[in-house]
């Protein structure tokens, strides 16, 4: 329909999919989506064709030129093919705030429900945080999709609040839950030779050694000889978590070829009791499940001692597949 004029970038990409500015020739797509699941919607009754056609021509064809528009509507593709859309409703400019919306296509929800709602709001960040500088994203959901806020949650979306009996709907007051993310400025970037001293001083800090399996003492050329060869290695993805330009961890996945990653992580010492463990691990297991679909299932390691990292595991719904003295083994199945 044409490009926004408040986006200095018009089409986001990962992989296959992409956002780009909605497309009319959606509409009845949508609409029709709409009308399959407007149990979770704000809407009233059933969309005509009519309706849509003159929602698009009175309101979405106007977004276009605003300056500030109060939404930022996309058509979400796969293979150029329109899975779902949705995009910044509510936006706040002042506040620098917006809410997320979307809807997939209904035939996807029971198989692709968490891969596509990853992604979309993976590209959506892009255009909220990267692109427009907002503060906040944040999600107002009817409680009648628990899977949603699963979803959510492995995103980086906090519960904010319940507003308990909010809305009426089939008969009885149901709840509505709050979700937001702030614009926190993490990043994940691939590891580069330019990180070898960074690693090797985290590698050797007392406080990390405490919990590695391998005690002996690591020299520099040792440690250097090992980071190349973790580079070098196609099965391997070595990622460094920022914060802006500052270094705050480490994640390694290794690819065993056969539907496993084995997952090793460090976070600097100056940052540990600070959750960043968490969040390393839900950004690598979020760029896994867009980036690296030929990962079935990954996998970690801790010393029992280790009581902070076994925390993490539990509580990123990792399993506990295996206790022995000296590790505990978890495990996280991506295709369930």
């Amino acid at each position: 329909m044409g490009e926004y004029k408040s986006l200095k970038k018009q089409k986001f990409i990962s992989e296959q999919y992409s956002l780009v500015p909605l497309r009319r020739e959606d509409r009845y797509k949508i609409m029709k989506w709409r009308n399959e699941q407007i149990y979770h919607l704000r809407q009233a009754k059933p969309l005509t064709k009519q309706d849509q056609d003159t929602y698009f021509e009175n309101v979405v064809v106007k977004l276009f030129d605003q300056e500030k528009p109060n939404q930022i509507l996309f058509s979400f593709l796969e293979d150029n093919v329109c899975v779902g859309y949705g995009g910044l409703v509510h936006i706040n400019w002042i506040d620098s705030h917006a809410e997320v919306s979307f809807i997939m296509d209904t035939s996807l929800e029971k198989k692709q429900f968490e891969k596509l709602w990853t992604v979309f709001l993976y590209l959506l960040e892009q255009v909220a945080f990267n692109v427009l500088k907002f503060h906040k994203l944040n999600t107002y959901a009817f409680d009648l999709r628990p899977h949603l806020y699963l979803v959510l949650e492995n995103n980086l979306f906090i519960e904010e609040a319940r507003l308990k009996e909010h809305c009426y709907f089939n008969g009885e007051f149901i709840d509505v839950l709050l979700h937001g993310k702030i614009n926190e400025q993490l990043t994940l970037e691939k590891a580069t030779t330019g990180d070898i001293e960074l690693t090797f001083n985290w590698a050797t800090n007392p406080i990390i050694r405490k919990y590695a399996f391998q005690q002996n003492e690591i020299q520099f050329d040792e440690h250097k000889a090992w980071f190349m060869k973790q580079l070098a290695d196609e099965n391997t993805i070595y990622f460094i978590l920022r914060k802006n330009s500052m270094a705050l961890g480490s994640i390694r996945i290794n690819r065993d070829g056969q539907g496993i990653g084995l997952i090793s992580y460090q976070i600097d010492p100056e940052f540990h009791g600070k959750k960043i463990g968490a969040k390393l691990l839900r950004m690598a297991i979020r760029e896994i499940r867009i980036k690296h679909t030929d990962i079935e299932r990954i996998v970690g390691y801790v010393i029992p001692e280790n009581i902070a990292s076994t925390k993490i595991f539990e509580n990123l719904h990792f399993n506990c597949f295996e206790k022995r003295n000296d590790r505990l083994g978890f495990e996280l199945n991506l295709k369930q």
